[in-house]
């Protein structure tokens, strides 16, 4: 049903400029009766953070910007879903166009700039859904123009603290002048001091991710790791997209300013999984980001340090049928192990990552 689904939806969005069939895919799924998935194997759970995953597999943030459609994510076989980034006040973003895809590659380009209905929408629509089953985490980000930007990810904090299954503080956005300074390490201990004390404020302990970007350098990657763990975060989203533009891009879009997502980022950002897997000896889980557009990416994504993993930028050119794909294909492996559940798989090639950084699959 799923293929089906694909087979005609697909031709019509990449018929589209690219964030035309963005909203369309959005308003599809907010509208449109849902093919049925089925439950999910057993060994695919994942506990983390307090939170019991059915599958590790994830929607990342940047897809339902506004809350509008976690739940049809999660009927469509995800584990979880993470909606936003979504600011304080709301704001345009970055002019159009701002989005761009580059087939060839199998890679995406964005400069949205954090455009954000605000909290009041996003949180009157998840409080709709308050008693829905099922993870859905809120990825809170700050005003372009705010004067105290720590301020409006403490706001993100202690606004969403009864509709969140968990929080990202998504600092490594390249689209936003600026955010990313917040990485520096005293300004990151600053931001996650306070936006601790928000939670507890909100006497609702959410778990608190931190969402990095995969272009550090390894000094400033043992400056974060070394703040998070000291000021116990619960878990580390590696990687958002990268400013960096690979010698194999070959796409005439390739010089687009912005963030660059999918299959290009891969070696990227598992590198930088790796480095983070071994740095945090286990204090938290990490969810694998940036290139997972296959059962093959996603079990190395596991291999080299991931506990869950989102994708987002591949189910442009691979469909929605990608979820099914990979789950099973993560099944198959489990199978062809004798494993009962992915725990042994976690990190157990990330010094080979490291290693050797340009490793094929």
């Amino acid at each position: 049903m799923i293929g089906l689904f694909d087979s005609l939806a697909r031709p019509l969005l990449l018929s589209l400029d690219a964030e035309a069939a963005h909203r369309a895919t959005v308003l599809g799924l907010k509208h449109a009766p849902l093919p049925s998935c089925g439950g999910d194997d057993k060994r695919l759970a994942v506990k983390a953070f307090g939170l019991d995953f059915p599958n590790p597999l994830g929607m990342a943030a940047g897809f339902d910007k506004g809350g509008e459609v976690p739940d049809a994510l999660l009927a469509l076989g995800f584990g979880f879903a993470e909606v936003g980034t979504v600011t304080p006040l709301p704001q345009p973003g970055n002019p159009r166009p701002r989005l761009f895809r580059l087939p060839v590659d199998r890679g995406v380009i964005n400069r949205f700039g954090f455009n954000s209905e605000g909290h009041e929408p996003v949180l009157r629509r998840l409080r709709a859904r308050r008693l829905r089953k099922g993870i859905v985490g809120v990825n809170v980000g700050a005003n372009k123009e705010a004067s105290d930007r720590i301020a409006d990810y403490a706001a993100g904090v202690a606004a969403f603290a009864n509709v969140a299954s968990y929080f990202t503080i998504n600092i490594s956005s390249p689209n936003t002048p600026g955010l990313r300074d917040l990485q520096q390490a005293a300004q990151l201990d600053e931001l996650l001091a306070r936006v601790m004390d928000a939670r507890e404020k909100a006497l609702q302990r959410r778990p608190l991710l931190l969402k990095i970007a995969p272009d550090l350098a390894l000094q400033n990657l043992d400056d974060i790791i070394r703040v998070a763990r000291a000021q116990k975060i619960d878990g580390l989203i590696v990687s958002n997209t990268t400013i960096s533009r690979p010698q194999s891009l070959s796409d005439s879009k390739k010089a687009e300013t912005g963030g660059l997502s999918g299959r290009p980022l891969f070696d990227l950002s598992t590198r930088m999984l790796a480095e983070t897997y071994q740095r945090v000896e286990g204090q938290f889980p990490l969810v694998g980001a940036g290139g997972v557009d296959s059962p093959e990416t996603a079990f190395a994504k596991i291999e080299a340090g991931a506990t869950l993993l989102q994708i987002y930028s591949a189910l442009v050119f691979e469909g929605i049928g990608l979820v099914g794909r990979i789950k099973r294909g993560l099944v198959g492996r489990l199978a062809s192990e004798g494993l009962a559940s992915l725990a042994p798989v976690v990190g157990r090639k990330a010094g080979e990552w490291r290693l050797s950084p340009d490793r094929s699959l």
